[in-house]
């Protein structure tokens, strides 16, 4: 890494792009970040890309760019490293807004974590590596505003311009406590992380306390629920800073119908002002609509349950002896399908943990020991 620190490159034109490209290409390694909007906006979107070599940090601004294909050919070169941190909230958007796809990841954060750091924002790694301080006040900021304000680019390109150097560090330390293979079964699965999480439930579902509701008060939750979902569409504001889950589920509760009644739901008079009539409207919708149904997720049998938690008993301890979390051992995921399929012998365990032979090959035999759980007959 260039100690020298040049000032960063905006791109926002094709032009200014097609320049920067024959850098990228020649690199073996990356460092990438993203910023989004998702604080300030409806339906959020990435705002910018960050792209940092040895020599050069690149600001891409996606706001103005209407064709970013050739960087999606740099994202799924395999010859190309492309080192985050944190991989997982770039890639679904960057997946979602550009439909890129991805190879060969490395993730600082999941290093950090396969190591056993405590401490594993960028942040933090940066100080205790190298003593370089970085100041993370402008996480929250809104990276859909144009012009870009100064401090908010210098933020955006420290998100990537130590990030090489941080990852060698990693690599060295990995290597040397014999986690790099551990590690390396993570950055391929990250390649597909963006696909793993879809949650089927209708929005009236995730908000905490629905399950305490009537059929008719949930009801009335889910129409304001929709209701919400108009009003941040057209304010172009995220769900939270509309109304947030509380005060919903205070309404459904309540079940106002006039103005004054919508007071005693704890919403404020400039709340009333500008969504009590929607509000109210969907209030009387779900007082008369028919009565919603929660999702039919069926409860897993007794024995998968008894073998994932045999499997998380498991996974614990293991994670104990390495201090790490439980999950660099063996991800949900994994653990899930395994207490779903009851393996019973090490070719069928092989087949679900086919993405990560190193955990087979180490803990394959004691999984394959926890899960044995008939009982033993005397003679």
């Amino acid at each position: 890494m260039n100690s020298v620190m040049h000032p960063p490159r905006w791109v926002d034109t094709a032009t200014a792009l097609r320049s920067i490209l024959p850098d990228l290409r020649r690199q073996a390694r990356l460092a990438v970040d993203t910023e989004a909007n998702s604080l300030h906006a409806y339906r959020e979107r990435v705002c910018l890309i960050q792209f940092s070599t040895p020599n050069n940090d690149y600001l891409i601004d996606p706001l103005k760019l209407h064709d970013l294909t050739e960087l999606g050919d740099i994202f799924s070169n395999p010859q190309i490293e492309k080192v985050f941190h944190a991989v997982e909230y770039d890639l679904v958007g960057l997946q979602r807004d550009f439909g890129f796809t991805f190879v060969n990841l490395f993730d600082t954060m999941q290093a950090a974590r396969t190591l056993g750091y405590k401490s594993q924002g960028l942040g933090s790694l940066l100080a205790e590596k190298f003593n370089i301080i970085i100041d993370k006040k402008y996480q929250k900021a809104d990276w859909g505003q144009r012009p870009l304000p100064e401090p908010l680019i210098d933020y955006a390109r420290l998100d990537t311009h130590y990030l090489l150097m941080l990852r060698d560090a990693l690599e060295l330390e990995l290597r040397e406590k014999g986690r790099w293979e551990l590690a390396a079964e993570d950055f391929n699965r990250c390649c597909h992380v963006a696909n793993n999480h879809t949650d089927l439930r209708e929005r009236w579902e995730r908000i905490n306390g629905q399950q305490d509701l009537t059929p008719r008060q949930r009801t009335i939750l889910h129409e304001l629920c929709l209701a919400r979902e108009r009003i941040a569409d057209k304010l172009d504001r995220p769900l939270f800073k509309v109304i947030d889950d509380r005060l919903l589920l205070s309404i459904a509760k309540t079940i106002p119908h006039n103005f004054e009644e919508l007071k005693l739901a704890h919403l404020t008079d400039r709340q009333i002002d500008r969504f009590g009539r929607a509000l109210l409207d969907a209030v009387r919708v779900g007082s008369e609509a028919p009565l919603v149904k929660s999702s039919n997720i069926e409860r897993p049998h007794d024995a998968v349950l008894n073998r994932l938690n045999r499997i998380k008993q498991w996974r614990k301890a293991a994670a104990e002896k390495l201090a790490v979390d439980s999950d660099v051992i063996l991800s949900r995921a994994h653990m899930q399908i395994i207490a779903d399929k009851g393996p019973r012998s090490l070719e069928e365990l092989s087949g679900i943990m086919k993405d990560c032979p190193w955990r087979l090959e180490h803990y394959g035999a004691e999984i394959l020991h926890v899960l044995d759980v008939r009982p033993m007959l005397e003679s």
